[in-house]
């Protein structure tokens, strides 16, 4: 797995953009150089994110969203398997 979060992501399981491999590894998202951890959904090519409008539903019982612009920036929280593997690996034994 690549160590650079996809271009467009959504927490929503109905959006082809939703991905439970890469939001179980976590996922950082700076927004107009402030940390969001509010995000249901962003777009780093498109420049915006997806937030919730409050405690609003619709009438299906999903929050409201309103779509926010600017600059935004993602990581993963949490590295890979085979990364995390490689990092053991290279940890000199008296450092624990």
């Amino acid at each position: 797995m690549s160590d650079t979060p996809p271009d467009h992501l959504s927490t929503n399981p109905k959006s082809p953009h939703f991905d439970m491999e890469v939001l179980q590894r976590g996922i950082g998202i700076r927004f107009k150089g402030r940390e969001r951890k509010d995000v249901e959904e962003y777009s780093i090519s498109e420049g915006w994110i997806r937030v919730a409008a409050g405690k609003s539903r619709d009438r299906h019982g999903n929050p409201l969203t309103i779509k926010l612009s600017g600059e935004v920036e993602a990581w993963f929280e949490n590295l890979a398997e085979g990364a995390q593997d490689a990092a053991a690996a290279d940890k000199p034994a008296d450092a624990e």
